[in-house]
């Protein structure tokens, strides 16, 4: 009796293990099925219209939502770029605050070679104008993409922030800066993306770093926003895109 009960407890032991390791293993499939470059499909609209516009050496290819029509150009890399009323890219996990309205011009780079997007950025921020930044983006589609900001936050510090957007948007507040302009820009070596921020185009602080997951043709970008007021502007300078990475990603230099 005492052999039957044991050999009826490891066999149900043994099947309570099984299905344990069954479980976790399908878990781990999945998310790494999630995060490989070559498996992730996130739905969403290509955004834009073809345009012809060079600034410094950046090539921009794609205009969305006009913004080709919204930029000043000075010198060949100082760059005006204007926006109307309540205009973002923004996706609320809550709907609340979703809106795709902000102008973007974009250049299309080879995501599997290195590369180096940077530029300095003074907003023109104003009293009571919450969330106006300057900005450049990581493109997808309008569903997949990254915003690396100088942004004016609700109780008006000028802040770095980044904005994740996979299917809906985080939203993540950095240093604040007590200066009119700060150097921002995206590195990446093909596997490992980042976002950094310079006070003198010197010394660099990473502010975000992830595996670059995005698709191999994607689109680096500059943009304004301004979600609640009634306009605003940027201006961009020594813009530049380099074909190599960073050496130290946590130096961003």
């Amino acid at each position: 009796m005492e052999k039957k009960v044991f050999l009826i407890f490891m066999i149900m032991s043994g099947m309570l293990f099984s299905n344990c390791t069954d479980k976790d293993t399908s878990k781990q499939i999945g998310v790494e099925s999630h995060l490989s470059k070559s498996s992730i499909k996130i739905e969403g609209k290509v955004s834009g219209t073809e345009c012809d516009i060079t600034i410094g050496n950046v090539h921009f290819t794609k205009s969305v939502n006009n913004a080709h029509s919204k930029i000043s150009i000075e010198n060949n890399n100082r760059v005006i770029f204007t926006t109307g009323a309540k205009t973002d890219y923004f996706s609320d996990p809550n709907g609340k605050l979703s809106n795709n309205t902000a102008p973007i011009l974009l250049t299309v780079v080879d995501n599997t070679k290195p590369f180096t997007f940077t530029a300095k950025v003074t907003p023109d921020f104003s009293a009571n104008e919450f969330y106006d930044a300057g900005v450049l983006y990581i493109y997808s589609n309008d569903s997949f993409f990254q915003k690396l900001c100088y942004e004016q936050d609700e109780r008006e510090k000028h802040r770095v922030v980044t904005v994740r957007t996979v299917g809906s948007s985080d939203d993540s507040n950095h240093d604040i800066i007590e200066q009119e302009y700060v150097y921002m820009k995206y590195s990446s070596d093909g596997k490992t993306i980042a976002s950094y921020y310079s006070l003198d185009n010197k010394t660099w602080q990473m502010v975000r770093l992830y595996e670059n997951n995005y698709p191999d043709k994607i689109w680096l970008g500059i943009s304004t926003q301004c979600p609640l007021g009634k306009g605003s502007k940027s201006i961009f300078e020594d813009l530049s895109l380099e074909m190599k990475s960073v050496s130290d990603f946590r130096m961003g230099i």
